[in-house]
């Protein structure tokens, strides 16, 4: 058969293998269900062995499915770079350029950088995934990532931005209204509005439980409700570092608080060509912190 339909089945299989459900994937890659249906039995036909296990309700992988969901996301991303890579110039920086980034990051920094590179390359373009999820930049369609961690992909180039520890933070008002805390436990008196995966806050001398009347996966919202002056909350420093040096919130135990935090790195994928408008973005971000006064 031919090896370029056997490739176009896989892509279709990729597409099919994450949405597991066979109306969605075909109604994303605008063809038929039926057609679609059709090229992943041919494929299994070709493979010589079943990648789906299907039932009147519901579609899952077999292990052959994930084995090759895994190299089809591979075929896929080596496509894409081919496109871009003829179909952009390439030493010019003009296009798309797509990142991800914590949402915070993004709110603090990465939308002012963003900004001020365009005003220098106006033919630049930006397309950011503000979220937590850790992306495989070698199979997503993804240039460069931000990510808080001390330990970046080792199949990357990673470069380090900035060091941050967590900081508990409330606004003057909370704390003359219901008292300054003078220990870790004191904290057991107060409302400590945390993040969900978060209930238990580290500090030097106790790892501690703390409970107050609202919990978040939502950091934004719990800083605004901090600013409310409805409780205490532990938050990276940067995010409110702008706060606390206008007055607006003050920190609550800074002896408590871990020196050691994360770090922010910047990661992208090794490739021996790399476009212009990447290599031109990479060394504007790092020039951008490295002329940025932040304590950390």
């Amino acid at each position: 058969m031919n090896e370029h339909k056997r490739i176009e089945r896989l892509i279709l299989f990729v597409e099919l293998a994450q949405q597991l459900n066979f109306t969605k994937a075909a109604e994303k890659l605008g063809i038929s269900k039926s057609y679609l249906s059709e090229q992943i039995k041919r494929l299994e036909n070709d493979l010589k062995c079943p990648l789906l296990v299907r039932t009147t309700r519901s579609v899952r992988l077999t292990q052959e499915g994930e084995r090759a969901l895994q190299q089809g996301l591979t075929i896929r991303s080596q496509v894409l770079q081919l496109e871009r890579s003829v179909s952009e110039q390439h030493d010019i920086v003009k296009g798309t350029l797509r990142l991800t980034a914590p949402k915070m990051f993004s709110e603090v920094f990465l939308f002012d950088i963003c900004q001020r590179f365009k005003q220098q390359y106006p033919e630049i373009r930006f397309e950011i995934n503000s979220s937590y999820t850790n992306y495989n930049l070698n199979q997503d369609d993804i240039d460069i990532a931000f990510r808080a961690t001390n330990t970046p992909p080792e199949n990357m180039v990673a470069k380090r931005l900035i060091a941050y520890q967590h900081d508990l933070v409330a606004t003057p008002g909370y704390l003359d209204q219901f008292g300054r805390p003078v220990s870790a436990q004191d904290l057991n008196d107060h409302q400590c509005l945390a993040t969900l995966h978060q209930t238990q806050w580290p500090l030097k001398s106790a790892n501690l439980n703390v409970s107050g009347w609202l919990s978040s996966n939502d950091n934004h919202l719990l800083k605004q409700q901090a600013m409310a002056g409805n409780g205490i909350i532990r938050i990276a420093s940067y995010y409110v570092a702008k706060e606390i040096q206008r007055g607006e919130l003050e920190q609550v135990l800074p002896d408590e608080c871990l020196q050691q935090g994360n770090s922010i790195y910047l990661f992208y994928p090794q490739v021996i060509y790399p476009a212009k408008k990447h290599q031109v973005f990479i060394k504007f971000v790092q020039h951008y912190f490295d002329g940025l006064s932040l304590a950390s």
